[in-house]
């Protein structure tokens, strides 16, 4: 006999079978609580649980157990009427009769009584199910991009950091998957603003990485459009930007059409704090893989391929140099003598600046004038305390003001402790105003 403990039990709205969905996440509303017996809930038993979305709970059909079981069952889901095997359902009436369910983790609390209790949401269990154990969810492991049935992946390649990411981390899952390289479809769309640097770089990471690539000039579709709404190409508003970056969207979606694949999103947390995207363009994806790593880790990332791979594939490490030594920009906006136009940290604020804000503001909650003295402590000789001040300002007023791109986000894996996706830890209403954080940071000019 193997030994089982039960570690915790279930709190639901459930006291009987009745009512409970028949699997778990199929109603997210749902919350639930488990809670842990005695002998379980210290406190170093949950150390970095809240690092993950969310968890796979082992439990057991304790109103289900019976002497005998049957090699085959008639699942719900067939109308009751067909009979399958029973290791082909997830039938409660099975040899051992154990049950796994996917949840979201929505927090962790302490009760004065209970000790530390998980507040979770999605479960399909009945009030006081026994809890046998608790895992991780962990992405890269647990989910499977077969199982979208995707023939490829469709990457946006325009010779940024971003981008040059998200077709690196693709390369890896092609890998993992046994998929050939050449399911990656690299697709690069030049305009108005490309310059030559990121249109050779581009070209050049899809060939070291083995990606199909595919070249669709946007220039004349842009420009069609422009002349169907009346816009000028003299004049170079946000509409001039901004139709580019959805003509790119509505290309990689088409192509993903064409070839039943999935489009890869690019856009980084840093992005996505500021707003710096988009609506409905680059904001937009079927998987969006750097959601969550802000643009100083994107680039720490990038860094390291390149060395890593520097005796591998020289021709790869250069050109992920090269990558990384190119300000980073949308090339939205006509190139001057070639060189890049757009420059997003003149306009927004340096990344390393804001990154350091968006873990303190979101991770610790700290208000405006703790987060001010503390980059100035962490910045003080690189950045005047004006200037920090300045992109301070910035960030809380972008912040606040560009929720609503947020709250309609792609999928997306949680890496580390901040997240902005409406599915995992971040709930805020698109119309809430940064009145009192502005206020504040007005003392203390």
């Amino acid at each position: 006999m193997i030994p089982m403990e039960i570690i915790a039990t279930i709190r639901s709205d459930f006291p009987t079978k009745f009512g409970i969905p028949r699997q778990s996440g199929l109603v997210e509303e749902l919350r639930a609580t488990v809670v842990f017996e005695p002998e379980y809930r210290s406190p170093d038993a949950l150390r970095g649980l809240e690092d993950f979305s969310h968890l796979w709970l082992i439990w057991q059909f304790s109103e289900a157990v019976r002497d005998k079981w049957s090699p085959t069952v008639r699942p719900p889901r067939l109308g009751g009427n067909t009979r399958m095997g029973v290791f082909a359902t997830r039938s409660p009436f099975r040899p051992n009769p154990i049950g796994l369910s996917c949840v979201r983790l929505e927090g962790i609390r302490r009760e004065p009584e209970l000790g530390h209790v998980l507040e979770v949401s999605g479960a399909d269990l009945m009030d006081g199910t026994p809890i046998l154990d608790i895992n991780p969810y962990i992405p890269y492991a647990d989910c499977r991009p077969e199982h979208s049935g995707a023939q490829a992946a469709v990457v946006g390649l325009s010779g940024g950091l971003d981008s040059t990411l998200a077709i690196l981390i693709t390369s890896v899952a092609m890998r993992l998957m046994d998929r050939p390289a050449s399911d990656m479809i690299a697709v690069t769309m030049p305009c108005f603003g490309t310059t030559e640097r990121t249109r050779d770089n581009a070209v050049e990471l899809a060939e070291r990485l083995g990606a199909t690539l595919r070249r669709i000039d946007i220039g004349a579709a842009v420009r069609q459009h422009f002349k169907d709404i009346g816009q000028s190409m003299d004049d170079h508003d946000v509409t001039f930007e901004n139709s580019q970056a959805r003509e790119r969207t509505q290309v990689l979606m088409d192509v993903a059409n064409q070839c039943g694949g999935l489009v890869v999103g690019t856009g980084d947390l840093s992005e996505l704090a500021l707003g710096w995207a988009t609506y409905n363009g680059d904001h937009m994806s079927m998987y969006s893989v750097n959601a969550s790593i802000p643009k100083t880790l994107v680039r720490r990332l990038v860094s390291y391929v390149a060395g890593d791979k520097a005796e591998e594939d020289e021709a790869l490490s250069h050109v992920l140099s090269d990558i990384l030594d190119t300000p980073v920009s949308p090339e939205l906006l006509p190139a001057i003598e070639g060189q890049i136009a757009q420059k997003t940290e003149d306009l927004v604020g340096p990344y390393e600046l804001h990154d350091f804000f968006l873990y303190y503001a979101i991770r610790w909650a700290f208000p405006p004038r703790k987060v001010l003295r503390l980059a100035e402590h962490a910045f003080g000789r690189t950045y005047p305390r004006a200037v920090v001040l300045q992109w301070l300002r910035t960030f809380y007023r972008r912040f606040f003001a560009q929720q609503f791109k947020r709250s309609c986000l792609p999928d997306g894996p949680k890496v580390g402790s901040v997240s902005l996706s409406p599915r995992g830890d971040w709930r805020m209403p698109s119309d809430a105003v940064a009145a009192l954080w502005l206020e504040e940071l007005e003392g203390l000019e």
